[in-house]
């Protein structure tokens, strides 16, 4: 399959500070590749370069085969989510979508759908940006970047300030992008959502890839969150039928395992079960810390940002 993204050598040099440091990874299409690493580690230095923001010291970044800057029509290409704070506070959120649709030569009617897309209401959308909160920034911010039916979305931090409905929407519109064909190129500290959505993740740390792979190579598949009256007795089941169970950081057990093959043994046993529902595997905290372990310039946002 062809590479969407492609990120070759890639290195960013401020004077005597590298920001980013002889960096390579590429996307397909049809995956979320999830973007992590602790601040300053060159994750937004490296999206600015894909979105044409900041000139490369060595190296490339393309997309489609084509740096930012030569891409024809670029924003009906790439979709861009960069900084929901950089709209002109002074426009109302309709008039921000309109003028970035007449650039791009598209009607006023695909502004209009975009606004239902993102969830903002008519009165939302008449609204100066400067009344908006975080959220509905991000909103906006998402609607501009989808405005030009792009086959590219490369998103910095999206969900901040979004509450665990808004980033289980979210997490929706990107997996069907995604599903749909498109390639997403997502940095977040949320590292549960990044687990849940990424087809492929690519951790960085003072401007080096440290680990990159599939998720399921990095951190094992989704699994099952179960909590029984009596969990001992469950793991012990579980164990016997080979599957591999483990306590959890949120009570009762984590198992490498389907739902309903979970369910069946706890009945086969005669267990009563508290809780049973689909899992991330948690896992991506635990290698993330042990990758970027002396590298982290602040403090890491909670992972359980989201509902699971």
């Amino acid at each position: 399959m062809v590479r969407v993204i492609v990120v070759d050598r890639l290195t960013k040099s401020y004077g005597s500070m590298v920001a980013v440091n002889d960096v390579s990874f590429s996307a397909l299409p049809g995956q979320v590749v999830g973007f992590l690493g602790p601040n300053g580690a060159g994750k937004s230095t490296t999206l600015r370069i894909l979105a044409g923001l900041t000139l490369p010291s060595a190296g490339s970044a393309t997309i489609g085969g084509l740096a930012y800057r030569d891409i024809p029509n670029p924003a009906s290409q790439v979709g861009t989510l960069l900084d929901a704070s950089a709209f002109h506070n002074g426009r109302t959120g309709r008039e921000t979508l309109k003028l970035a649709a007449m650039t791009m030569g598209l009607p006023d009617s695909r502004v209009q759908q975009m606004l239902e897309v993102v969830g903002l209401t008519d009165q939302e959308a008449k609204r100066r940006i400067r009344n908006y909160s975080l959220g509905m920034r991000q909103r906006l911010g998402l609607a501009a970047a989808l405005l030009g039916n792009p086959r590219v979305l490369l998103l910095d931090e999206p969900v901040n300030g979004l509450d665990p409905a808004g980033i289980h929407w979210m997490r929706g519109v990107l997996r069907h992008f995604a599903d749909n064909g498109g390639t997403v190129l997502l940095s977040s500290h949320l590292l549960h959502e990044v687990e849940m959505i990424a087809d492929h993740i690519v951790v960085i740390g003072q401007g080096r890839i440290m680990a990159q792979g599939s998720t399921e190579q990095l951190v094992g598949g989704p699994g099952t969150q179960v909590q029984a009256g009596d969990d001992a007795a469950l793991g012990q089941a579980l164990t016997a039928a080979g599957l591999v169970a483990r306590t959890s950081t949120e009570g009762g057990l984590y198992v490498q395992a389907e739902p309903e093959q979970v369910g069946l043994i706890a009945a086969q046993h005669g267990l009563a079960l508290k809780e049973l529902r689909r899992a991330g595997s948690g896992r991506l905290e635990e290698l993330y810390l042990q990758l970027t372990a002396g590298h982290d310039r602040g403090p890491i946002a909670p992972t359980t940002g989201g509902p699971r």
